[in-house]
């Protein structure tokens, strides 16, 4: 019952009715945490982030015996510099995002409160955490940080953010990875609709650079099932151009479309050695939060 409970905090349509985003983000990461402890997951546990497997020459002095005994293998304390990365958060704020149906929260909403959750678990791990919101720009941008309070502005900053313009996902991504000069690890959480060319191009500058990168693409339900049925008029968010069109005669189309797109990138990035995820907004962010610990563990 209690793992049922902590469950239903990753459900989108729970976490709509929750207050601030800073509760959203504690009661998601919190019932995540907990979740974890007694999950198939536990090596991904952030009790663990401090420590990496033994390696033969490591000096036996660093081993920590009670995580053997409860364990059954070597781990060694890792050194603060060997811990601790710089995160970069990067969320898509463009019009398109604002696309929601019934299922809780739009895009943007469920895209701005896994940033939240992930700067919550970022800023536990100890880890510095940044923040950059773009469209066809780059319309705010916290620099990584672990001082004490950054975690609050991140959270101000992420809550005044707002949708309204075109996109254009490559520019903001050249502009941020000449930014960086420390290793870290990026993540890009956005829709993606636009052109696979130029996004991947630029999610391989960060690489050039020697930064890790997660990718999270969010779509609405009915941006992968296409449910429409009747006659509808449907509006380009960015543009405001309307058509009108009967979703029987361009349902295979669109869904060829549609999967072709996710295909490319699932290929694409995973070929490149970007970790790629796509997120249904009807889905809990357990599946994100998961993705992003395990590509930090190969980060390390």
């Amino acid at each position: 019952m209690a793992m049922a409970a902590e469950r239903s905090f990753l459900d989108p349509a729970v976490v709509a009715r929750l207050g601030t985003l800073e509760l959203k983000a504690r009661t998601i990461v919190e019932g995540f945490l907990s979740g974890l402890h007694r999950s198939p997951f536990k090596g991904f546990s952030v009790e663990f982030a401090e420590y990496r497997q033994y390696i033969p020459g490591d000096d036996l002095s660093t081993i920590d015996w009670k995580v053997y005994a409860r364990r059954d293998r070597y781990y060694v304390k890792k050194f603060e510099e060997e811990t601790n990365l710089d995160c970069h958060l990067l969320l898509d704020v463009s019009a398109s995002m604002a696309y929601g149906s019934h299922h809780g929260l739009s895009k943007f909403e469920y895209g701005a409160c896994l940033a939240a959750s992930l700067g919550y678990l970022m800023n536990r791990q100890r880890d510095a955490v940044g923040l950059t919101a773009f469209d066809e720009d780059i319309v705010a941008m916290l620099p990584a940080s672990s001082r004490p309070g950054h975690l609050r502005s991140l959270l101000v900053t992420l809550d005044r953010l707002r949708t309204a313009r075109q996109t254009n996902v490559a520019k903001p991504l050249h502009q941020l990875a000449d930014t960086l000069t420390k290793r870290g690890l990026v993540v890009l959480i956005s829709d993606l609709l636009d052109d696979p060319t130029e996004i991947i191009r630029g999610l391989k500058h960060f690489q050039f650079r020697g930064i890790d990168v997660i990718v999270f693409q969010v779509l609405d339900p009915d941006e992968i099932d296409f449910p429409f049925d009747r006659a509808t008029r449907f509006e380009d968010l960015e543009t405001s151009e309307e058509i009108m069109a009967v979703p029987g005669a361009v349902r295979d189309h669109y869904k060829k479309e549609i999967e072709s797109l996710i295909d490319r990138y699932r290929r694409e990035l995973g070929a490149s050695g970007i970790d790629y995820q796509l997120l249904n907004t009807k889905h809990p962010l357990e599946l994100a939060l998961l993705s992003y610990l395990s590509t930090r563990s190969k980060a390390l």
